[in-house]
């Protein structure tokens, strides 16, 4: 079982979550290594929480078997907190495989702390993100983004 992580500094937006629904699942996207051989695969995977994908991995050219990973429960939204503090985004029950690295290339919501504005379609693939709460009248931002994938 492994957990994606994340610490980062919220100002002003808190319950950041990616945006994860039926009709448009959230893609968490990882490099992963077989377990069996230690070989990164070089193309990036694509696991989402409503399908169960089969991921191949290969020791070399003669070998090839089936590993998979699957989201156990809905993401969980990062709440605000100073300083900031690791939090369990997400857990994956991996078969054959381990994340090595991730990169967060979906959209992304939070709340407004001090308001009930809901933003959307937040990009963290730069590892930080600014606007305005035009409702607290005050700029939000989300910085310092720290992925981190440990043993859950």
């Amino acid at each position: 079982m492994l957990a994606l992580t994340l610490t980062a500094d919220l100002t002003g937006v808190t319950n950041l979550s990616p945006l994860d629904t039926e009709d448009d699942p959230y893609f968490f996207t990882f490099k992963v290594q077989c377990t069996s051989c230690r070989e990164i695969h070089p193309n990036w995977v694509n696991v989402n929480r409503f399908e169960a994908e089969e991921k191949p991995t290969s020791s070399g050219s003669a070998r090839l078997r089936e590993s998979t990973a699957t989201i156990r429960a809905p993401a969980s939204s990062y709440q605000q907190a100073s300083p900031p503090k690791r939090q369990n985004i997400v857990e994956f029950d991996c078969r054959g495989l381990e994340f090595v690295e991730f990169k967060a290339d979906g959209e992304w919501t939070a709340k407004g702390l001090e308001s009930t504005t809901v933003f959307t379609g937040i990009d963290l693939q730069e590892g930080e993100w600014f606007d305005y709460d035009e409702k607290a009248g005050e700029e939000v931002s989300i910085k310092d983004v720290k992925w981190d994938i440990r043993r859950a």
